[in-house]
This record gives structure tokens, C-alpha cells and sequence, in this order.
């Protein structure tokens, strides 16, 4: 799926969470805003008092606002959204710049992923190294930036889940699908092929020869080429607008 183009929803339920969501982070509803009254939103919407109360409950359970009684629905402060929602990644993802988005994505994942593949190097057994080494032949055999995305995040993953550490797992999974849109912008790049594999096949070595700091290098290295790849792509994109 394109989480840069919004969907149409089916369902009158559907279409309050996403058009509330985006107003929300957009910074059009700001944190500490109520929401508009539900009188108003049930007129403006033609929908029951539950339909619209289960959709403000989406919301609440997306951090995104906090019911108080008497009080009516508030915009909680950004920092307790969460984040890695799809939803609410979905709203992001077309309420701000692409570089935005890549830019702040790669500080976390200069943060974990580093750290994760040097753990990995020491606590990795062979069905995890027989895993990651998996994903990667699949790039290999990959003909066409498409067919890279999902090896690429599977390879990703893989050294996640080699940690053997559960919340770094669990950490690997909430974050495919913002990768998947990191992935997709550095893939426009025209040898996006040619510079992948030897850039993943230096951790994917480090890991199997059990060394934790070439691994931790080859990760930050992975990753540094990758934010040069995102800037000449959007430099290009920013002349092209021009």
C-alpha cells in the first residue's frame, strides 16, 4: 500500500477517525484543542451518538486524544501519539515533507538498528543467521526495486529477532511499515540495486563472523549511504518542483 495517498473510506465510522486523525496531525485540531462538540459532529456527519463516540474511542486508543467528562475530547501533546499506529503513520506520512519524514525515521534508526546488529553478532544462533543470510539472497535474486522492499525489510527484521531480546523484536516489527517508506524513497535511486547488497551483505558478514562492533560499523555505515542516497534523490525532486 501507498501510505502517500489516502484512501477513500467505505464505512460513515471510517471516515470520522480519518478525517478527525488528519485535522489532529496536521496540526489543524493543535494539542489542547477540544474536539468540536458532539452535537455538531453528529449533525455534521449524520450519525448517532454511538457511531461517533466509538470513533472518538479509535482515537483515544491511538493516543491521539484523551476523553474528559464534562470537559469533551482534547488533542493530547505529539508526544503521546502513537507514532508507529498505522493510522496515524498513514496521516503523517501526508501531513508533512518526505524529507521530514526520512530524517527524523533515520535518527531513531541510528539509535536501534546499530546496537540491535552488534547484539545480534553475539546472540544470534544458526536459524537466525540462516534467516537473515535468507533475506539477503532474496535481494540478491531481486530484479527490480520492487521486488527489493520486502526482502530488504525481512533482512531487517531477521537481525531484530536475533537479538533475542523481545522488545527490540517487537520494536523491528511495529517500525516495517515506516521503513517500507524509507526504503521506497531511497529505491528511487537508479543503482538502488548496486548500492544495497554490499552495503547489507558488510553487516550480514560482520554478524555471521560473530563481530559486534563491525557489525555496529557496518550498520552506521548502511545507514549514513542511505541518507546520502534520500538527499540527492530529494535535492533532485526540489529542481525538478522548481
Amino acid at each position: 500500500m501507498d501510505y502517500r495517498h489516502l484512501q477513500n473510506r467505505k464505512s460513515m465510522h471510517g471516515r470520522i477517525v480519518q478525517e478527525l486523525g488528519i485535522q489532529i496531525v496536521s496540526g489543524k485540531l493543535a494539542p489542547g484543542a477540544r474536539l468540536p462538540p458532539e452535537p455538531s459532529l453528529c449533525e455534521m456527519y449524520g450519525v448517532s451518538r454511538p457511531v461517533l463516540r466509538e470513533a472518538t474511542r479509535v482515537l483515544v486508543a491511538k493516543g491521539l486524544v484523551v476523553s474528559k467528562p464534562r470537559v469533551g475530547s482534547i488533542v493530547r501533546q505529539r508526544e503521546d501519539w502513537h507514532m508507529l499506529d498505522p493510522d496515524v503513520l498513514y496521516w503523517t506520512l501526508n501531513s508533512i515533507p518526505e524529507g521530514e519524514f526520512f530524517r527524523s525515521l533515520l535518527t531513531v534508526r541510528r539509535i536501534i538498528e546499530p546496537a540491535a546488529a552488534a547484539l545480534a553478532a553475539t546472540e544470534s544462533t544458526d536459524e537466525d543467521l540462516a534467516r537473515i543470510n535468507a533475506a539477503y539472497e532474496r535481494m540478491e535474486r531481486a530484479d527490480t526495486a520492487a521486488a527489493l522492499l520486502e526482502p530488504d525489510l525481512e533482512f531487517h527484521r531477521a537481525i531484530m529477532a536475533a537479538t533475542h531480546n523481545d522488545m527490540l523484536a517487537f520494536i523491528g516489527n511495529m517500525m516495517s511499515l515506516a521503513l517500507s517508506e524509507s526504503i521506497k524513497l531511497t529505491s528511487r535511486h537508479p543503482d538502488t540495486h548496486a548500492l544495497s547488497l554490499p552495503r547489507h551483505k558488510a553487516i550480514l558478514v560482520a554478524i555471521q563472523n560473530r563481530d559486534p562492533l563491525a557489525a555496529r560499523h557496518a550498520s552506521l555505515v548502511q545507514l549514513e549511504n542511505a541518507r546520502a542516497d534520500a538527499d540527492s534523490i530529494l535535492e533532485v525532486g526540489s529542481r525538478t518542483v522548481r
